[in-house]
């Protein structure tokens, strides 16, 4: 008999061949997967960006993909697409607005009438700081020039502010990426909502203090600067910072080697720029084991309520443990003793960031994929954060929630490309590590494994051959499967029918390509973006919930 099976067959196709009857296209690696829809790649731009593109897609190629995917969903639905930018950028569950800012920028130059008014009635919700003005400044100029709509809207950020906010915004936000306060307030030529805001855009245009700045309670933060510039000693201005809460940003350079005036920093730090400056802190002697500084850093990162109330984005705090914990600046040469209260609440931080999340209670196999390709590229542009290290500590918090869990790292075996072709137990390591474990440890230990190529199938046949019995499968990866005999739902739709379990299969892509390896015909598979806040929520609620799919938002 000759086996036509062989070459097709709808239970078990080769990857590098489309599964007989669906829609399957094929992905950047020489594999097929399935297309995601354009409002899909949209959440995974505004989370995930594009900057430093994937092993197999440039940063350029992928920037214009994902650009043309926004272009596109603003002309199938500009208010959809405008809600989605707002919903993401507003609840803080990018790591950067970077993306949320591009796509406003474009949905106000590129979409219709009633777009183009929601997204500049939308701008301060997007764009909350001066750097995120500058920002948007900048994007628009690349679709269009400064039209009424523009300078009106311009104009309305600064003028909406309370006066004291806005002399905080423009004392600390002066100029980002060639733009300045005072290109702005010169091209959107706004009437000052009061005398405080005039004496205030008079001060960013000309840069002097107008007369009645002195005794105006909203200039007092450019007043004290101006003070700051003359102050002879560092008791001078320790006090001054923190009599008149000055920021960082706004004090001269030569005095932020002194830890008394980070000292007085701290006191009103907000919490991002707290993380930020960790390290420079610890160089400044301020925060050493022991030390009263350090206690008040960590109960801060160990606060769940102000954690929250910042949009702290677990992706910074991972970023930030990672730098923290080395004692080495990743571009500079500064070195520091990392202080272990300070990498421990980072550690807790983590966790914390992605908010509360109630347990499925379900058995799940938390599968990293640990392939050459995921080995490329960082996430959110963050140096050393490659998808696969930032999907082991992606997986981590899943693991914190539930308690039947197992995780498994997959690749090609030691012999071979990948997928079945290496020899011996095909391209699976089980790894013994546990929320438990310090969450910078996990991530060396992932790091640290072999590559190889990609089969997305393996976690499937794994639990299969070995009689694990899994209701929920986690696939963190990059989409980009190639090397199996078998494609990864035909894999999962074996192992139901032989552990007569109905597993379900969530896809967690950790990069902004446009893939899937769940077939979307599916009902017990389910594509969802890796480091969005939402996702171990959507995790849990979709392992708990019976027959379809839960609404995802």
């Amino acid at each position: 008999m000759f086996k036509f099976t062989k070459f097709f067959s709808t239970k078990a196709t080769s990857q590098d061949q489309p599964i007989p009857g669906t829609s399957q296209v094929p992905n950047s690696a020489g594999g097929y997967g399935w297309q995601l829809d354009d409002w899909a790649r949209l959440d995974r731009f505004l989370v995930l960006g594009s900057e430093g593109g994937t092993y197999y897609v440039g940063e350029r190629e992928l920037t214009i993909e994902n650009a043309s995917t926004v272009q596109r969903c603003l002309a199938a639905d500009g208010l959809r697409t405008l809600a989605r930018i707002v919903d993401i950028s507003h609840s803080g569950r990018a790591p950067k607005n970077d993306p949320a800012i591009f796509s406003l920028a474009m949905a106000a130059k590129l979409g219709d009438e009633a777009t183009r008014r929601a997204a500049y009635a939308a701008l301060p919700k997007v764009c909350r700081t001066g750097t995120h003005l500058m920002h948007f400044a900048e994007y628009a100029q690349g679709f269009g020039g400064w039209g009424r709509g523009m300078r009106k809207a311009v104009g309305s950020w600064f003028n909406d502010k309370p006066a004291e906010d806005l002399a905080f915004q423009l004392a600390k936000y002066q100029s980002r990426d060639g733009w300045s306060n005072r290109d702005l307030l010169r091209l959107a030529h706004p009437r000052a909502a009061s005398p405080s805001h005039d004496r205030l855009f008079a001060w960013a245009v000309k840069g002097e203090l107008p007369a009645g700045a002195e005794s105006d309670p909203a200039c007092q933060l450019i007043v004290a600067m101006t003070e700051l510039k003359s102050a002879g000693d560092v008791h001078a201005v320790a006090t001054l910072v923190r009599e008149r809460r000055i920021p960082r940003e706004c004090v001269p350079t030569e005095w932020l080697t002194r830890a008394e005036v980070w000292e007085a920093l701290l006191e009103a730090m907000p919490m991002t720029a707290m993380i930020r400056n960790l390290a420079t802190m610890t160089r400044a002697g301020l925060l050493v084991a022991g030390s009263s500084a350090a206690a008040r850093v960590a109960a801060q990162l160990r606060d769940p309520q102000r954690l929250a109330k910042a949009r702290v984005h677990p992706i910074s705090v991972l970023s930030a443990l990672m730098t923290y914990k080395s004692g080495r600046g990743v571009r500079g040469s500064g070195t520091w003793e990392p202080v272990a209260s300070v990498v421990d609440a980072l550690d807790a931080a983590f966790y914390a960031s992605f908010g509360a999340i109630e347990p499925a209670g379900k058995r799940m196999l938390l599968a990293l994929d640990v392939s050459g390709s995921m080995g490329s590229g960082a996430v959110s542009g963050i140096p050393s954060l490659t998808p696969r290290v930032a999907s082991a500590a992606m997986a981590l918090v899943t693991a914190a929630t539930e308690r039947d869990h197992t995780f498994i790292a997959f690749t090609a075996a030691s012999g071979g490309y990948g997928g079945q072709w290496g020899g011996g137990q095909s391209g699976i390591t089980t790894l013994p590590i546990s929320p438990r474990q310090r969450l910078d440890d996990v991530v060396n230990a992932v790091a640290a494994l072999p590559m190889g190529g990609t089969d997305c199938a393996l976690p499937m046949i794994w639990a299969e051959q070995n009689r694990v019995d899994v209701d929920t499968f986690c696939i963190y990866t990059d989409n980009e499967t190639w090397a199996g005999n078998v494609h990864p739902s035909q894999a999962l739709r074996s192992y139901r029918d032989a552990r007569g379990i109905p597993a379900k299969l969530v896809v967690v892509g950790m990069t902004s390509n446009g893939f899937s390896i769940a077939d979307p015909n599916d009902a017990g598979m389910v594509d969802v973006v890796g480091f969005d806040t939402s996702t171990p929520p959507v995790i849990a609620d979709f392992a708990r919930a019976s027959g379809s799919h839960p609404i995802l938002s």
